[in-house]
């Protein structure tokens, strides 16, 4: 009886613990949001969700540390998950709206924060996204009512007075428009953006002295607002001090390089005062936005200024009087547009649209990294020590590796990676020394392989191909030599094409196709591909449960640009390992590439969650 009680103690005990466990990952991964660290926040709760993956709190926290990272789609299919555990989730329908305005899909936007509303009918906050929502679809007046009531909720409500401010701007309404961002700023007199708002209002309003004191003050309490630098320097410019304003878009460019606006009306200011650089300006800020465009702007002139007099003079007789007063009108027309230039200025309206918080929040910076955009590189067996485990990088188990590493009895251990490892020479020579003393007293396949990888590692690239070769001879279904034998092939091709200064890893030319430039028969090294192309395929059709031969074979798919190949060989190896990261971020490179935003998106969002944080770069700059 005793043992039996003892028994039942110890099974409390241990699901006490795994509970506790539990609720402390849950905990961890909360506050891992809390400080910014978002990606540490989706391994928390991938744990929590591999474990408990009932509960709908681990889903949310999932969905809302991805919506800081900007993966829109992945958050919704998280809050989908925590909505369909929990219907009654406020939170989620919330978040969930918020995702959807944040991808312009306001009809369903709109719907969840009705739906948040059965909930919590006394939350100014989804009043107010409400609002957003609503005169994001024109419905100005639908709005302004919803602002209405999430200020009868929370008089208080500064970011709900700023958006019905923003609609009766939108509505023409400029009276009341500043009469809100006046009762913003009562309420918090130092907020910067208030001021720069009711900058733009006056500005609008042609009260030149008004805006520019409203643009002082943003400066003041935002010395890093580039914006306002812009919009004070053309104040200046409307009242014809040009020096002053080419010196607030120097500032402002020095704050933000990358500011079309402000080269433009740097432009402007410098051909006015016949400085040069002008014209440079104008090309910058073409390349930056082609709405700047100054010469198609004067271009378009041009033509509606003929199209005009075209019309006028198309009557009989007084032929040489239209002509003379064709050029008459021509030069006054260069001359009104060289007037009236200093005022079509580009101002930069920063209207844009807050969230619930009222101030801005750090969204951990990961998506904001400046990464190069590429496929991740094609696995291959490499080395590691006997009991060491790399915690920086999750290592795939496979059987297939398990039996060689079994053979040699872990002595040496082969794993399979993507990662380039750092040459390690004296090791690499002794293991090949080791193999030679092995083949010497039994050459089979495994041993050839063996040797033939560790030379692959030490750079013998014709080495490793006679041994692997030699390998298939002994025996033609030893499935890791054909694999070995088209890494090295390819290793050796992008060794060719370095040489004419190609990048070493294939980029997939987002909005750009290669194709134009070489057909399958006429691209470099295309016979060493359809070498490389055959061994992954033998792997294949020897073992069609290795997931890394179709993942391989999708990579030179893209080089090849065969894109829908490489989906079809990445569909076959993510089937095969629901968790294989670097599968799930090419299949997402390779779908944006073929216009399927939302498909390379949501791949892109798992490749995330499952660990290769620059997906969340390539979702920003090209999914949202």
């Amino acid at each position: 009886m005793k043992i039996k009680i003892s028994i039942i103690l110890l099974l409390i005990v241990n699901m006490t613990y795994g509970q506790l466990n539990i609720n402390n990952y849950i905990m961890v991964g909360e506050t891992r949001i809390e400080v910014g660290n978002y990606v540490g926040a989706i391994e928390n709760f991938n744990i929590v969700i591999k474990f408990r993956p009932q509960l709908p709190e681990p889903y949310f926290f999932r969905g809302l540390a991805k919506h800081q990272l900007e993966d829109y789609r992945g958050a919704i299919d998280d809050y989908n998950k925590a909505i369909e555990i929990k219907p009654y989730y406020p939170s989620a329908y919330i978040n969930r709206g918020l995702a959807y305005l944040q991808l312009h899909n306001y009809k369903n936007a709109i719907s969840n924060y009705e739906k948040a509303l059965e909930f919590s009918p006394h939350n100014a906050g989804i009043y107010n996204n409400l609002g957003i929502a609503k005169l994001s679809m024109k419905k100005i007046d639908d709005a302004i009512k919803d602002y209405d009531k999430a200020l009868e909720i929370k008089p208080n409500f500064v970011n709900a007075l700023i958006n019905r401010s923003n609609a009766y701007i939108v509505k023409g309404d400029l009276t009341k428009g500043i009469y809100n961002l006046n009762k913003a700023i009562v309420i918090r007199p130092h907020y910067a953006s208030a001021y720069l708002l009711r900058g733009l209002a006056r500005f609008q309003m042609d009260d030149y002295a008004s805006a520019l004191r409203d643009f002082d003050q943003t400066i003041r309490f935002d010395p890093k607002n580039a914006y306002a630098y812009n919009n004070r320097g053309i104040v200046k410019q409307k009242l014809e001090d040009y020096s002053g304003a080419i010196m607030d878009y120097d500032l402002a460019l020095r704050l933000n390089p990358t500011m079309a606006n402000a080269y433009f009306n740097r432009g402007i200011a410098r051909e006015v005062l016949k400085r040069p650089g002008y014209e440079q300006d104008y090309q910058i800020a073409a390349r930056l936005n082609p709405h700047l465009d100054m010469q198609k702007r004067r271009e378009a002139d041009q033509q509606q200024y003929f199209a005009q007099n075209q019309s006028a003079s198309s009557g009989n007789g007084g032929h040489q009087d239209s002509i003379q007063n064709s050029k008459n009108q021509k030069l006054k027309q260069e001359e009104k547009e060289k007037k009236e230039r200093r005022f079509r200025l580009a101002l930069a309206d920063t209207r844009n649209i807050p969230g619930i918080n009222d101030e801005e929040y750090d969204n951990g910076l990961v998506q904001n990294k400046d990464v190069i955009i590429e496929l991740q590189n094609i696995f291959m067996l490499s080395y590691t020590e006997k009991n060491q485990r790399d915690y920086s990088s999750f290592q795939y188990y496979n059987r297939t590796i398990e039996s060689i590493n079994q053979y040699n009895d872990y002595s040496p251990t082969l794993i399979i990676t993507d990662k380039i490892i750092d040459k390690i020479s004296e090791i690499y020579e002794n293991n090949i020394s080791y193999f030679n003393d092995k083949i010497k007293k039994e050459k089979n396949s495994k041993n050839l392989l063996c040797r033939g990888i560790f030379k692959f590692l030490n750079s013998d690239l014709n080495g490793t191909i006679d041994d692997l070769n030699e390998s298939i001879e002994l025996n033609n279904k030893e499935v890791l030599a054909y694999f070995s034998r088209g890494n090295c092939r390819t290793k050796m091709v992008e060794l060719l094409e370095s040489v004419p200064d190609y990048s070493r890893n294939i980029k997939v030319p987002i909005g750009q196709s290669q194709s134009s430039v070489y057909s399958d028969e006429t691209k470099p090294h295309s016979s060493e591909y359809n070498k490389i192309l055959k061994d992954y395929q033998t792997c294949i059709d020897i073992d069609p449960t290795f997931p890394f031969s179709y993942y391989n074979q999708a990579y030179i798919y893209c080089k090849l640009d065969r894109y829908k190949d490489a989906i079809s060989s990445l569909d076959k190896a993510i089937k095969l390992r629901s968790d294989f990261a670097e599968a799930y971020y090419n299949r997402g490179l390779t779908k944006i590439y073929l216009d399927d935003i939302k498909g390379g998106a949501l791949d892109l969002s798992k490749a995330g969650e499952l660990g290769i944080q620059e997906a969340y770069n390539v979702i920003k700059r090209y999914c949202n």
